[in-house]
């Protein structure tokens, strides 16, 4: 999915090549990564990852594609087994009390099929036998997409469109919140804020990939 190249006997979904040399970004190995740098001075992170990074015109951006628009849910599920899989030997099997995906407005959501970040969550739970779950937040406004958008203007397309459901249940809790790519975190940072509010006790963030 990521090279469009053939899969041998016991490969699947992404050929051994792609699995090693797609970019890893090790963020899961260094505290004080980049993206946690980025991102700790606007949301009170415990911990912030990145699988890959994402460069325009990149296998990642292929497979993440393919993964959004051309109706692979089993991309993202993929990933998060290679991820949770990773996580789980750097230590972090009982780090986190469960998985919440940033969730897409139902209008998108019906139109594609599926959430990607769901299905990251969904192959994270299996591998590091935590539960997610897709009740806690609900995205209330269907915003334009952010790609061309500034960092303002990406916050202001995102700053109110996030609301809490069940949040007696999130009371306490230490969540790892998940999303497909990160850029400016303005995303992040309204769904995170919305989590604190209902009285989440941590936050980390887990993403496929940074740019």
């Amino acid at each position: 999915m990521a090279c469009a190249g053939s899969l041998i006997k016991g490969e699947e979904i992404l050929c051994t090549e792609c699995l090693v040399e797609l970019p890893k970004t090790n963020f899961h190995k260094q505290s004080d990564n980049p993206l946690f740098e980025r991102l700790s001075l606007r949301i009170p992170l415990r911990h912030a990852f990145a699988l890959y990074h994402f460069k325009k015109g990149g296998r990642v951006q292929e497979l993440l594609h393919e993964l959004k628009y051309k109706n692979h849910p089993e991309i993202g599920q993929k990933l998060g087994a290679v991820y949770g899989t990773e996580l789980l030997s750097s230590g972090y099997a009982q780090v986190f009390d469960m998985i919440v995906p940033v969730p897409l407005h139902p209008n998108r959501q019906r139109s594609r099929g599926y959430n990607q970040s769901t299905e990251f969550a969904k192959g994270l739970s299996q591998v590091l036998n935590i539960p997610y779950t897709e009740n806690f937040v609900k995205r209330s406004v269907q915003t334009t997409t952010q790609t061309r958008k500034s960092r303002l203007n990406r916050w202001r397309n995102v700053s109110e469109v996030f609301q809490m459901m069940n949040e007696d249940e999130i009371k306490g809790k230490h969540v790892l919140l998940v999303d497909d790519v990160v850029t400016t975190g303005a995303t992040l940072e309204a769904c995170s804020t919305a989590l604190m509010q209902s009285g989440c006790s941590c936050i980390s963030v887990a993403c496929m990939a940074v740019a």
